[in-house]
């Protein structure tokens, strides 16, 4: 890739609650050839995050006093970066390896597209069930900068924020390319939490991504500087 490799490239890493899950994914960017900067996020949580991402070296991390969200937390994961391609991988899967994210960025690098999103293949069921229903709601991507901060109001989705990305990615008429990860899952909301609280979790998940998707069809693109005649 020549040139085209050396360009920065950031994964972003938003985490609640992920003290038992975290170090996998950790060892997965640290692996990656193609990242330059590790940032972890730490939504809030009332665990171990923040001290067990720290224990990585290399690692930055940001520690939040309040919950804001999937979308607040990778808006201050952004803020801290200035790398023009951003990787955002999630912090409770299992089976990622650095090939895998390398898998992700490199159709950025290599410029094939604005924005390519990673897709569950030969991993639990239940995640690759839902990705076979809902591939667009992926939370492994990369992406250019510039389409990341075409949402304004990022902040404002939460668990929303896959759809708020794929909405400005459609109103750019952004290049948007698919890759399979194979042998990577999630670990499920009940699996987590317990049957009870995990359904609750996924009904406020389900919520909103609803709230997203009304937002955005309500908010307009901002309009570009008018031309004087």
């Amino acid at each position: 890739m020549g040139e085209a490799q050396r360009k920065e490239v950031a994964v972003i890493i938003p985490a609640f609650n992920e003290e038992q899950r975290i170090l996998t994914v950790l060892a997965a960017a640290k692996a990656s050839k193609l990242t330059t900067e590790i940032i972890v996020v730490d939504d809030g949580s009332v665990d171990r995050t923040s001290e067990v991402a720290r224990s990585v070296s290399g690692v930055q991390v940001i520690r939040l006093k309040k919950n804001q969200g999937k979308g607040g937390a990778m808006v201050k994961g952004v803020q801290a970066t200035k790398a023009p391609i951003l990787a955002f991988i999630d912090a409770d899967l299992g089976g990622l390896t650095g090939q895998h994210i390398d898998d992700i960025i490199r159709p950025l690098l290599s410029g094939q597209c604005d924005m390519c999103v990673g897709i569950f293949r030969g991993g639990k069921v239940w995640s690759d069930m839902a990705q076979r229903v809902a591939p667009f709601l992926s939370g492994q991507r990369a992406l250019k900068r510039e389409l990341f901060e075409a949402v304004p109001y990022m902040s404002e989705l939460r668990m929303g924020v896959e759809w708020g990305l794929n909405n400005a990615a459609d109103r750019r008429k952004a290049k948007v390319v698919r890759v399979l990860i194979r042998g990577v899952s999630n670990c499920a909301k009940e699996q987590k939490l317990g049957i009870l609280p995990g359904l609750r979790a996924r009904g406020l998940m389900y919520k909103e991504i609803t709230e997203a998707m009304v937002k955005t069809r309500r908010r307009k693109p901002p309009r570009g500087p008018r031309r004087r005649r």
